[in-house]
């Protein structure tokens, strides 16, 4: 009996260590939950700043927007600003690189279609652009993209025709040889 009652004790003492060490773990989780709690309201009690306002009569302005926007892989808003800037400024200096930038936006989300339309763009929009040879390189990326393999490699080597000794020909020859496809004409 004495040695039941010994071993009872034990248990008991066992379990006043168990709780003691739980309490410890409840009372240090609830100081954090507090201070979880005070940032949170902290937080909510600053004001927000609002989003940065663009004059859209200040052509400049509305497209260093949408390029800053593109650069910090914001493309939802940066294609918001390069649309209104390609539909409001079509005749201006930058309604290029505003379409060309479209359609890199639409392609970095995966969007290749939409890109394609927008390299498309232009190519056709834009004939002597600064930007045709590497809407034609991106839009036979975006091409690839979709599986259409055959079509890509068309849009390469006529990147490599049409633009040679042009950084995107070269790129456009580096593909096709990762690819083990004959380039035709010089890089």
């Amino acid at each position: 009996m004495s040695s039941r009652i010994e071993q009872l004790e034990a248990k008991l003492e066992d379990t006043h260590f168990r709780l003691a060490q739980l309490s410890q773990q409840i009372a240090a989780t609830n100081q954090e939950l507090q201070a979880v709690r005070n940032a949170a309201e902290e937080a909510r009690s600053r004001p927000v700043a609002p989003p940065a306002v663009v004059n859209p009569t200040d052509p400049d302005a509305l497209y260093e927007t949408a390029y800053n926007d593109y650069l910090q892989g914001n493309y939802d808003l940066a294609i918001l600003g390069f649309h209104q800037y390609a539909e409001t400024y079509r005749s201006n200096d930058q309604a290029d690189n505003a379409t060309y930038c479209l359609g890199e936006c639409y392609y970095r989300q995966g969007k290749f279609q939409q890109a394609i339309e927008k390299f498309d763009e232009v190519l056709t929009r834009f004939e002597r652009s600064d930007r045709t040879a590497s809407a034609l390189l991106k839009k036979g990326y975006a091409y690839f993209e979709l599986g259409q393999r055959a079509q890509g490699v068309v849009h390469l080597q006529n990147v490599i025709r049409e633009y040679s000794g042009t950084d995107e020909a070269q790129i456009a020859g580096q593909r096709l040889q990762e690819m083990g496809v004959e380039v035709d004409g010089p890089v």
